[in-house]
């Protein structure tokens, strides 16, 4: 009995050693096979790593395009606006100095109105006034009332422009005339007087210069006040109306500021 005991045991050894290493075998292929998975994953990161280094090289590059395509435009949007700003200054100076020679041609039509009222009849009978009704021409008191305006007496040049417009209505300086009425309202920050003075102008004298000015002063002084979706109407009415005006450039201009955000609040 105890013979065939130790025939059993024996006989079991190999097959106990023979599992042993058997395992150790799996042990080592595992081990490979670990090694080879982290060389390969290593490899992998260094291509991700490699690769994240480009991304970010492009991403730089192209923040730098952006950075200089926003500098460009920034400069043209700058040399744009000092464009407008210069042309809005030879604007003016163009009309003042077209005011300047309107004003030298009205005083010398009033010098020659009141030479016609003054000279003597060639038969001795008296000369007719050119106002029927005797005082100053047309062009003469509307000399004296813009001088009027001119040293700052507005209720007195306004008088003097109103009773022109109700004495002489076809007289080529009535536009003027309606236009320094607003002015004159304008002067004294009445701005509903003003603004219906204005549109006096645009709806009686359509033909005349005055009018593109009045309209374009009627959507600024709404603009300046911040009632912008009041005013952008009355621009596009003035481009419409008056496209080859200066007041139609500088009305185009606002139109396309209205189109930017701003941080104005508008109160209308």
């Amino acid at each position: 009995m105890r013979h065939a005991r130790r025939l059993a045991v024996v006989a079991a050894l190999p097959l106990t050693t023979a599992a042993c290493f058997a395992t150790r075998a799996d042990v080592r292929v595992l081990q490979q096979d670990i090694a080879t998975v982290r060389s390969e994953t290593a490899r992998a990161d260094s291509a991700r790593v490699a690769q994240l280094d480009r991304v970010t090289s492009q991403l730089g590059a192209v923040n730098d395009s952006l950075r200089a395509m926003s500098s460009r435009a920034a400069r043209f949007q700058g040399d744009a606006r000092d464009a407008l700003r210069g042309l809005g200054e030879q604007l003016i100076q163009v009309q003042e100095l077209t005011g300047q020679s309107q004003r030298r041609l009205q005083e010398l039509r009033a010098s020659m109105e009141q030479r016609a009222e003054t000279a003597p009849p060639a038969g001795g009978a008296p000369v007719a006034a050119v106002d029927s009704t005797g005082g100053p021409g047309p062009n003469q008191l509307y000399e004296i009332s813009l001088d009027q305006f001119r040293r700052g007496s507005f209720a007195t040049a306004r008088t003097g422009f109103l009773d022109l417009l109700r004495r002489f209505p076809t007289a080529d300086v009535a536009a003027d005339a309606q236009f320094y009425v607003a002015e004159s309202y304008a002067s004294e920050r009445n701005a509903a007087a003003a603004d219906s003075a204005y549109q006096a102008v645009v709806t009686r004298y359509p033909q005349s210069p005055r009018a593109a000015t009045a309209l374009y002063k009627r959507a600024r002084a709404r603009q300046a006040a911040g009632r912008r979706t009041e005013a952008r109407p009355l621009f596009e009415e003035l481009v419409r109306r008056f496209p080859r005006s200066d007041e139609a450039e500088l009305a185009r201009e606002a139109l396309r500021e209205t189109t930017r955000p701003s941080g104005t609040r508008d109160r209308s």
